[in-house]
């Protein structure tokens, strides 16, 4: 089977950072390789790419909305839709070089992608592709009547993508049934489909392997509770750490650790300032943002868990790379996602008396990480979803 697995154009891939869709379409392209089907990566252009195997149609991009630049706001949009606009060339260049009778897979992972693609590539074209498209978006994740503005003025090309998709993957079983009954969408072009992590670079590691960085980050000694995401109010960096303080005052030798992009430097600055309000500062340590794989294992492996405190989600990346790192993972019971293995709290005291028990108990704590770890090899590595997808994929084309 032949395969157009496209990037977002956000930054390129393989990413160097956590950008999350990226390291999706590069996992899944690897996997799929892997059994068999003929892979093209379509991508933003980008002169000091990182290196890869992966075969690379690239997008051109005029000046100043390269791969490198990643800033927010207007201008990200702006850069969203000129490489919506640049990939539905390539595409069409691509289709018009495609022998007669073949037909290919389009997989697009952005709402600005695949919105564009139909509005720019005409039907004769795309009569030679079966179109696929993943949901990532979080904003899934809430009730209906809370959403629904959002949806109608921010997502309209998601839905539009959605309604001209064959097939559409969908990270969680709420969504999809927001998506049937409010959006309208059969719910026979809907696959509830997981998110994979490599579980080679995501592995547990030795003591000795962790103890330099540990020492290097003056956390030698500590029991360390880490958490990544983007520093954001979503990510709910504060929640976490309004919840854990109370037991950071009582256990001298526990910090807190933190790492991903900022977003919000107004949001850092008042995680410090409520850090140093409660005397825990010099315990609360922001990493930075890591780059994906070994280096962000090694991150985790310094940790006794993992914790994942965000308000909203679609299927998080973060959770299933610390429970492949071998961590027990506290996730919150009011997040809307499906997974298993992780270990879930209903408030701040439930939390803490769940972290106590396994600080207190190396046992038990092992249990839970081996747990973790299983699940994911089980459920949850790219060879798994890879497989899942392909399978699907099939009865398209």
């Amino acid at each position: 089977m032949r395969i157009f697995e496209i990037g977002t154009g956000y930054t390129s891939i393989p990413a160097d950072k956590g950008a999350a869709t990226e390291i999706v379409v590069d996992n899944l392209s690897r996997s799929l390789i892997k059994l068999g089907h003929d892979v093209t990566v379509v991508d933003i252009e980008d002169p000091n790419r990182l290196p890869t195997d992966l075969s690379i149609l690239e997008v051109p991009m005029p000046k100043g909305f390269g791969a490198t630049d990643e800033a927010l706001g207007i201008k990200h949009k702006l850069k969203r839709v000129v490489y919506s606009i640049k990939l539905a060339g390539v595409l069409k260049k691509a289709l018009h070089q495609l022998p007669a009778g073949d037909k290919v897979l389009l997989h697009f992972h952005n709402q600005y992608n695949a919105f564009f693609f139909y509005k720019l590539v005409p039907s004769s074209l795309r009569s030679k592709v079966a179109v696929a498209y993943t949901v990532h978006s979080y904003i899934w994740h809430d009730d209906w009547d809370v959403i629904e503005g959002t949806i109608k003025r921010r997502y309209f090309q998601e839905v539009d993508a959605m309604e001209h998709a064959d097939q559409s993957f969908v990270l969680n079983a709420d969504a999809i049934s927001l998506i049937t009954e409010h959006v309208g969408v059969d719910a026979s072009k809907l696959t509830l489909i997981a998110n994979g992590v490599d579980t080679e670079s995501y592995r547990p590691c030795d003591s000795s392997e962790v103890a330099d960085l540990a020492s290097s980050l003056g956390l030698a000694n500590m029991d360390c509770i880490i958490q990544v995401g983007s520093v954001c109010d979503r990510k709910n960096q504060m929640g976490a750490l309004k919840m854990i303080a109370p037991l950071m005052q009582k256990r001298k030798n526990l910090a807190y650790i933190y790492a991903g992009g900022v977003i919000d430097q107004e949001y850092k600055d008042s995680l410090e300032a409520f850090a140093f309000s409660c005397g825990i500062s010099e315990r609360v340590v922001y990493l930075g943002e890591l780059k994906p794989g070994k280096e962000l294992n090694r991150y985790y492996n310094l940790a006794k868990c993992s914790l994942f405190a965000t308000k909203a989600e679609a299927f998080s990346l973060v959770v299933i790379e610390a429970m492949s790192s071998g961590q027990p993972v506290f996730v919150d019971s009011s997040l809307k996602v499906d997974l298993d293995g992780i270990e879930r709290y209903s408030d701040g005291d439930e939390l803490c008396r769940k972290i106590s028990r396994i600080l207190d108990d190396e046992t038990e704590r092992e249990r839970m990480a081996a747990a973790a770890r299983a699940t994911v090899l089980e459920k949850y590595s790219w060879d798994k979803v890879a497989f899942d997808y392909a399978r699907a994929f099939e009865k398209l084309i």
